[in-house]
């Protein structure tokens, strides 16, 4: 496949500045509207939670998962590359990626240490495989529907993970505001790798993207966490709303040129 052919088959954005800002956005809004429905709507921060049999990370799991299948199955069934369609998609595993790691670190019980270093070496194993198969995890190589399912399920194994590191971070003496400033200056050193030395493109990208879920999941706890536990406490689905409009005036006002391929 020449590279004209790469270019007209890619469906995923260029990486640029403006995709990490809508990234970011996006894991802020994922971590608020998993919160929305499995702590507010389905009560697992209640003090009735689990009295109706029901466990809310995990019926909030379902309920992004089964959006996220649809969007995927979507995204790889396209043709060209479509600005919502890819976002959407990117939003539904983040929220995925929210009630996923709480499931795994609160209802499991295997504590956020536990659910970091499980979800961890799933990120790697998912890599390892994908490398396996296609003989690249370059992002600018997605152009074949085998490609893109190992993107997706890569994707959203790192987004629970950065759920599971941000939790395990915020919830120590640090606090959210703490945690927060530790992974975007993680991000900023990442950032200097990138434009002072010829480190790994793909290693950094990869990196990169784990971090800014972490990122994401603190900043959206201070937002509607209580003041008493260091965060805002504004209401979940208000901060989730403005979170949406914010990411859909980026995507609609921001250039979003497609992966020019590998």
């Amino acid at each position: 496949m020449n590279t004209s052919e790469t270019t007209a088959l890619s469906k995923v954005p260029a990486i640029t500045l403006g995709f990490w800002i809508i990234k970011i956005l996006a894991t802020t809004f994922g971590e608020t509207a998993g919160d929305t429905v499995s702590m507010s709507w389905l009560g697992e921060t209640t003090a009735t939670a689990g009295q109706s049999g029901i466990n809310g990370y995990l019926v909030g799991t379902a309920i992004f998962a089964s959006l996220l299948l649809v969007l995927v199955a979507a995204q790889i069934r396209a043709r060209n590359f479509h600005p919502w369609l890819y976002w959407s998609t990117i939003i539904a595993s983040t929220t995925a990626g929210t009630t996923m790691a709480d499931f795994a670190t609160r209802s499991i019980g295997i504590g956020y240490p536990g659910g970091s270093a499980l979800l961890f070496s799933m990120v790697l194993a998912s890599l390892w495989l994908w490398y396996r198969a296609m003989g690249s995890i370059n992002v600018a190589d997605i152009h074949a529907p085998r490609a893109e399912a190992f993107y997706w399920v890569t994707i959203t194994l790192s987004q629970t993970l950065g759920t599971a590191l941000g939790d395990w971070l915020a919830d120590g003496p640090l606090g959210y505001l703490g945690a927060a400033t530790v992974f975007g200056s993680a991000l900023a050193a990442l950032a200097l790798l990138y434009w002072r030395t010829a480190f790994s493109r793909v290693a950094l990208f990869w990196a990169s993207f784990i971090l800014t879920r972490p990122l994401g999941a603190t900043v959206g706890d201070f937002l509607d966490k209580p003041v008493g536990s260091g965060g805002l406490e504004l209401s979940r689905p208000i901060a989730s709303a403005l979170l949406i409009v914010a990411i859909v005036l980026l995507v609609a006002l921001v250039p979003q040129p497609k992966s020019a391929g590998a």
